[in-house]
């Protein structure tokens, strides 16, 4: 694809934009526009978003990039009504970086808040699941929406074991009456 007829960063903006100013986020889900390429744009494991090599540093921008993010089966992709466009993400193409637990008189509620402003909670909707890691650690991952996934930030995810509690042989986390396991009990005991 010519360098002519692919998407820049201010018409994406401007298209996001105007999008935003309805309430809620966009029926990304719903657009099936045609594919316009890639663009220089990747979500960093450490959840820093980066257009043409150089950090995006407002804020806002992020966020209103992440309200047009999907993911497709083959790639993630920022889409519009108009156009859809590749973009690459290293990991998760968000960052849970806060937890809080409520108790309710039906049970544990836990909601994850993400680097982009999302704040959802752990259930049937958005199950926390988890992949091993190369020193043998669970990495936790959540589902924020869509096909989109969270990676718990570390500190985040040792305040949760925190509200651990042990079920069938198995050690893991309660919200919204779904239990997540973490880990075989007699492993940990075992010191595996």
């Amino acid at each position: 694809m010519s360098k002519a007829s692919h998407p820049t960063l201010d018409a994406l903006t401007a298209t996001a934009q105007n999008m935003a100013r309805e309430k809620g986020l966009p029926p990304v889900h719903l657009w099936n526009p045609a594919y316009c390429g890639e663009i220089d744009m990747r979500i960093a494991a450490d959840g820093t978003w980066f257009y043409n090599g150089t950090p995006i540093g407002r804020p806002a921008l992020v966020r209103l990039f992440s309200t047009i993010l999907r993911k497709d089966p083959e790639r993630f992709v920022l889409v519009t009504p108009v156009e859809r466009v590749g973009i690459v993400v290293e990991d998760a193409p968000f960052i849970g970086i806060d937890a809080e637990r409520t108790e309710t008189p039906s049970g544990p509620v836990i909601a994850i808040t993400t680097n982009v402003g999302d704040t959802f909670e752990l259930g049937p909707d958005h199950p926390l699941r988890f992949t091993p890691e190369e020193t043998g650690g669970q990495r936790p991952y959540a589902l924020v929406r869509g096909a989109l996934d969270a990676k718990i930030a570390r500190p985040v995810f040792y305040r949760m074991v925190e509200w651990t509690e042990e079920r069938d042989g198995q050690i893991g986390l309660v919200s919204r009456g779904v239990f997540f396991p973490i880990a075989d009990s007699a492993a940990l005991e075992n010191g595996a």
